[in-house]
Parts: C-alpha cells; sequence; structure tokens
C-alpha cells in the first residue's frame, strides 16, 4: 500500500520548500558586491565615457565571455531579447524574411523576431525539447533567412545537424544560449556553433545580473553591425562618437548598451560558473539514476550527458492528465516542480497564435501574399510532449539531502498516482 500523499492529507516529505532554484543570483556573495562598488566608487557607470576613469568592466566581459565559450567577438546588450534583435539586425534579417524558430521555448525566441520585422516560422522539437534537425527543411520557403535554436534548460541542441540543414539552405544559424550558458556539444561550446549566438543575464539563467545580455560571434563583420545596432549605429573603438564617412556600413540602430555595474558582475558569474555546473551535473546524476528505475516515468532525452549544465530534470508521463496530478501532488510535498510554459508550444501564445502586435496594420504578419496561419497542431511532438511533461530545477543552494528529498517525493507520487 502506498503512502498517503500530503495533497491528500498525509505528511509532506519535507516540511519547508526546496531552496529558491535561481542558478547564478543564490551564488551572490561578496565579490559581486565589492564588483559593483568599485564601479561606484570609480563614479563610472556608463562604458563609454564619464566624471572618472571608465574601468572597462563591460568589455572585460565581453572578452571573458569570447574565451569562455571559443568565439572571437562579444558586445554586451541590455538582455538576451535585445542580443536576438541585434543578431538578426546584424545578419541584415527584417521586414519580407521568415526566421525558424523551435516549437518550444520562451516567447524571447519568437517576438525579438518580430521587433525586428520579421515573421517567426515554427519547427517542431524531438524528445530533447530542442528543435528537430530532421523538420527543419520542411519550414523552409523563399523567405527563410535565418534560424534560431535554442538549447532548452541546459540540454544543448544537436548543432550539427543544425548547421549541415542550414547549409543546405543557405540559412543564418543564431544560438538562442539563454537557458544555457556552459553547456557544450560533442565538445564544442554552446554558441560556437552559429553565425551569431545570443546569452541572458537575467534572473532565472545559469549567471545573473538581473537582467543583461550578450552578442557573440567569430565573424568581425556581424560584431561590427551588431555593435552599431546596439549603440544608436555607432561603432565608438573605430570611428569615435560619430560616424563620418557615409561609405561605410552604417545605419540607425538602438540603444541596448551594457552598463559598468552589469559587467562587472557578470565577469564575477562568469568566474563561477564551472563549479556551478559541477555542482549540477553531480546532482543530476543522482536524479536520473534514480528515476531511471521508475515504471511510467521516461526522462527526456539529452543530446550530450556529458556536455548538459545538469540544471534541470525533465520526464514525461503518460498523458497531460497524469501529468497535471503528479505536479499537484509532489508541489504539496514540498517538492517544487513545474510544467514548463505551462505545456503549450510557443506558438499557442495568444500573442503569437492570434498575431497580436503594437502595429495597427497588423505589421510584420501582412507583409506576405498568403496569409501567415497558425494551427494548434502544427507541431505535433511539441503537442503531444509538453503537456505531460514534469520540470524539476536544480540551483546552487541544494544539497544532496534535497536530492534525496526530490527523490524521495517523486518516488512517493509515482507509486501513488501511476
Amino acid at each position: 500500500m502506498s503512502e498517503k500523499l500530503a495533497i491528500n492529507g498525509g505528511t509532506p516529505v519535507r516540511p519547508n520548500p526546496l531552496p529558491a532554484p535561481y542558478p547564478g543570483a543564490s551564488a551572490y556573495d561578496e565579490r559581486e558586491v565589492e564588483a559593483a562598488a568599485e564601479v561606484i566608487r570609480a563614479q563610472s557607470p556608463f562604458r563609454y565615457y564619464g566624471p572618472e576613469k571608465v574601468l572597462g568592466k563591460a568589455k572585460e566581459f565581453e572578452k571573458n565571455l569570447s574565451e569562455y565559450i571559443g568565439t572571437k567577438y562579444t558586445v554586451g546588450v541590455t538582455s538576451c531579447t535585445a542580443s536576438i534583435v541585434c543578431a538578426l539586425k546584424a545578419a541584415g534579417i527584417g521586414p519580407g524574411d521568415k526566421v525558424i524558430v523551435p516549437a518550444c521555448t520562451f516567447i524571447a525566441s519568437a517576438g525579438a523576431v518580430v521587433a525586428a520585422g520579421a515573421v517567426p516560422v515554427f519547427c517542431d522539437i524531438d524528445k530533447s525539447f530542442t528543435i528537430d534537425p530532421t523538420k527543419i527543411g520542411a519550414c523552409v520557403d523563399k523567405y527563410t533567412k535565418a534560424i534560431i535554436a535554442v538549447p532548452i534548460l541546459g540540454n544543448p541542441c544537436r548543432m550539427d545537424e543544425v548547421v549541415a540543414e542550414a547549409k543546405k539552405y543557405n540559412l543564418i544559424v543564431i544560438e538562442d544560449v539563454a537557458q544555457s550558458m556552459g553547456s557544450s556539444y560533442k565538445g564544442k561550446m554552446s554558441g560556437s556553433w552559429g553565425d551569431l549566438a545570443c546569452f541572458s543575464l537575467q534572473i532565472n539563467k545559469m549567471i545573473s545580473t538581473g537582467e543583461g545580455g550578450a552578442v557573440s560571434t567569430n565573424d568581425a563583420k556581424l560584431y561590427e553591425r551588431a555593435v552599431r545596432y546596439h549603440d544608436h549605429g555607432m561603432f565608438r573603438e573605430k570611428e569615435g562618437f560619430l560616424a563620418t564617412n557615409a561609405e561605410d556600413d552604417i545605419f540607425l540602430g538602438q540603444n541596448y548598451r551594457m552598463s559598468e555595474i552589469t559587467g562587472a558582475i557578470a565577469s564575477v558569474q562568469l568566474s563561477k560558473l564551472p563549479g556551478m555546473i559541477e555542482q549540477f551535473r553531480e546532482y543530476k546524476k543522482m536524479m536520473v539514476d534514480a528515476l531511471s528505475e521508475i515504471d511510467g516515468i521516461e526522462l527526456v532525452h539529452i543530446n550530450d550527458p556529458e556536455g548538459e549544465c545538469g540544471c534541470t530534470t525533465q520526464f514525461m508521463l503518460k498523458d497531460k492528465e497524469t501529468c497535471e496530478k503528479f505536479i499537484a501532488a509532489l508541489n504539496a510535498e514540498n517538492i517544487r516542480c513545474f510544467c514548463l510554459y505551462g505545456g503549450r508550444p510557443t506558438y499557442m501564445i495568444p500573442q503569437l497564435f492570434y498575431k497580436k502586435t503594437v502595429d495597427p496594420s497588423g505589421f510584420p504578419f501582412n507583409q506576405f501574399d498568403e496569409e501567415i496561419v497558425y494551427s494548434e497542431d502544427m507541431c505535433p511532438v511539441a503537442v503531444d510532449l509538453m503537456p505531460r511533461t514534469v520540470t524539476m530545477t536544480i540551483g546552487v543552494l541544494h544539497t544532496k539531502k534535497d536530492i534525496e528529498d526530490s527523490i524521495a517525493g517523486i518516488r512517493k507520487v509515482a507509486a501513488a498516482i501511476l
């Protein structure tokens, strides 16, 4: 007879909820405090000039991230959303273009495409919850110019196959590494496979400054264009404050500049990332070893177990109803879990599904001869997998006892429900 579940009046596995999972922010200590204070004491929060000597903290972070990822150039920006927009604009993507986006990702991946004046086209996923390279070709038409690959929750994409498919159709490859900084595939870091890569420093991410992001590339021209777009069309390191030569590749841009305080904190956080990932992988292995023995649970496929961040454990159940019961019961045991993105493919978010933009004309969805239509079943694998998958995160404050409690909670709920 199974133990009585807490949701039914039984005693919870844990008396209190697990610690907050925010990876980077939970690792804050005096090093981040001192890094921010150094900039404040110098009265130099703006990266390009100020009343005192600029310390170059944003530039230092850019150098550090490039060295860590294995790319030649990086520019820090205000968010990962800004980085995707900058990457798209650097690649010349805009009105009249389509961009392939995976069916499972945060709204920003597709929203940035719309912000750039292009239209997202959604590609189905496989059991890794990342883009299925075999489905890319079916998403391509004469308007398609780029693809955004998203390593999800620390799980890298099959980037060799993604790049190979992109080459067939002459597509720009942009990696949205927001959730998976530090992951790798076949020994090569996520963010170093494509033409451009985008990173996030938001509170949920592997390293955090609250908000922030970066664009990275090996292409000098793409780098210059990304820099220009993030700073009103300027490339100050090349020409000073404003361009004087109209023959150069100059254009108007936005203001997505990273502050010196953000850069200073980001460098400290980046230095902690390898140790964090080592801890996550150890705890993730404990979870995987235990969950592999439970009937009725199927672990989400990891494309490269040696290269994943280890920050998330996901497992699939037989159907949506079972998943909903399992999540409710496990949370009642004080073991935090959830259904990623509410179990909905990204295109099912109302703003995207109904093509709601700020432009009264319906731009950019009104640019093509044929109507842009998103249907509920357009990505059947995502429709099947997402609502029946349980997601659990691992944080730097978690202990082995917390992981053991999580395993005990899963076993308890599985015995009663599955």
